[in-house]
């Protein structure tokens, strides 16, 4: 089994909660419905999680409750309302929320000054940070940029991953679920694999 998996019985076992829990956590929208993942396995159907992602939200859920966070604060946090938030270009650069290059890309297809969507932001953020670890040049970041313009909006509040692909010199970026298994031909690579919904959370706060 992909050791990346782990099976709802461990699962509910390592983090100690009831299967009760689980699913009135995935109805509040704490735990992504994406990541309940249907595989077959020799007993039959049985359900599986990303093993990091979900150890890791599971234990941020458990440590607000000892706070005593309620459920919609502990949503409010982990499962960001994508469509409340905008911010003009000037905003953006004043909170340094990207880079001076990622938002110049942006300009250079988006000619004038308007409002950012969250999504736009989200998705300017994995651009800016493709380009400043170096796993795309600038003219590989407009594929990036239109790859996310054109896709993001159908991702829109899922756990979705940014994949960017090399192959004998030509590139691509694609967009798909989080929990997707991709497999090349062996003259392709995959530079980046990026979780969007990693960073929508991360600039969540910043935002704010």
């Amino acid at each position: 089994m992909d050791n990346e998996l782990i099976s709802k019985r461990e699962l509910l076992q390592l983090a100690g909660i009831s299967y009760g829990q689980l699913y009135r956590w995935k109805r509040k929208g704490l735990i992504p419905e994406a990541w309940f993942i249907r595989k077959s396995t020799f007993t039959g159907q049985e359900t599986f999680f990303p093993r990091d992602k979900v150890l890791a939200r599971i234990e941020k859920i458990k440590n607000m409750k000892d706070e005593d966070a309620s459920l919609d604060e502990i949503a409010e946090a982990v499962a960001p309302n994508l469509g409340e938030v905008s911010l003009t270009e000037a905003e953006v650069r004043e909170r340094k929320l990207v880079s001076a290059e990622a938002l110049e890309l942006f300009s250079a297809v988006h000619p004038g000054e308007h409002p950012l969507a969250f999504g736009e932001i989200v998705s300017l953020s994995a651009l800016d940070t493709l380009l400043r670890t170096g796993q795309v040049s600038i003219d590989e970041g407009n594929i990036v940029l239109g790859a996310l313009e054109d896709n993001y909006p159908e991702f829109e509040g899922r756990d979705a991953d940014l994949l960017f692909v090399r192959r004998m010199g030509l590139s691509t970026a694609l967009l798909v679920s989080a929990s997707a298994e991709v497999r090349c031909d062996r003259a392709a690579r995959v530079i980046a694999r990026l979780n969007l919904s990693e960073c929508a959370e991360q600039l969540r706060a910043r935002t704010r």
